[in-house]
């Protein structure tokens, strides 16, 4: 019974996860800000191979953070934001 629900999350997850990277994609941003946000998603995605529930939480406030139109600052040139 807990491995159908923990299939489940990751379908949850890897479902959200590709929708995420499509938004991202999508967005009209700056190409240092897409870059940031590819790397979040990244990050989250390395992080369900060892933290689904962990993975699936920073997914949410990242899913979240889109719909609100909260992105990331976009470095300056040398790097620093």
């Amino acid at each position: 019974m807990e491995r159908d629900s923990q299939l489940e999350l990751f379908r949850l997850v890897a479902d959200r996860l590709k929708e995420a990277h499509s938004r991202v994609r999508a967005l009209q941003v700056p190409e240092g800000v897409r870059m940031a946000l590819s790397r979040k998603l990244l990050a989250i995605t390395a992080a369900a191979k060892h933290d689904l529930s962990g993975a699936a939480m920073r997914l949410d406030r990242l899913m979240n953070d889109l719909d609100e139109g909260r992105f990331p600052e976009e470095p300056d040139r040398d790097g620093t934001p």
